[in-house]
């Protein structure tokens, strides 16, 4: 595992040796940062942008961010594991600075208002493939209003998922790489 493209571009990511964590493949990760910078559907950027990256894991989607010039990047996971990998990438990189971790429940965080003094320009959402919380999930950020208005989602799903979404969140792009579906999102105003 390793960084793309960016300042960090190259250097590899400590990552546990056990399979707890399901880290985003390289080639999608790619592709994703592709269609964030190139899409006519979704007009992005990344730089100074502000990020949630929520079940993050070891932190690799968060960590692109940042190589790209992303401002910041908060981070929500609640395997103690994978903090530790994440917390010794954030090290490795010197983005203490940069960054902030919250060591929890995605949607108890989110309910328990625990991240409230920024709106995201770009929330990450990568839960298990098992979790079938989509749905409370996308309305907790709606209704704790933690997306900018012109900010986006970006949902890591199995492609064989069939997760029912709510009708103000409005997909953008879709694509299936692999065993992975990644859908891209944005709130009705």
């Amino acid at each position: 595992m390793r960084i793309i493209s960016g300042r960090l571009k190259g250097s590899s990511l400590y990552m546990p040796k056990n399979k707890t964590t399901r880290p985003l493949k390289d080639i999608v990760r790619e592709s994703v940062f592709n269609l964030l910078k190139h899409s006519n559907k979704i007009s992005f950027k990344i730089e100074k942008s502000h990020i949630l990256d929520l079940y993050s894991g070891t932190g690799s989607f968060g960590l692109e961010c940042l190589s790209r010039q992303a401002q910041n990047v908060y981070f929500v996971e609640k395997e103690r594991n994978a903090v530790t990998f994440l917390k010794k990438n954030i090290e490795k990189f010197q983005l203490n600075n940069k960054t902030k971790i919250f060591i929890s429940d995605v949607l108890k965080i989110i309910e328990q208002k625990k991240i409230t003094e920024k709106k995201f320009d770009l929330i990450f959402c990568d839960p298990p493939f098992e979790n079938s919380n989509i749905n409370k999930l996308i309305k907790l950020i709606e209704n704790n209003n933690l997306l900018k208005k012109t900010g986006i989602i970006i949902l890591h799903r199995e492609k064989t998922a069939n997760d029912k979404l709510p009708e103000y969140f409005n997909i953008v792009e879709e694509r299936i790489y692999g065993i992975s579906k990644i859908i891209f999102g944005k709130f009705l105003t």
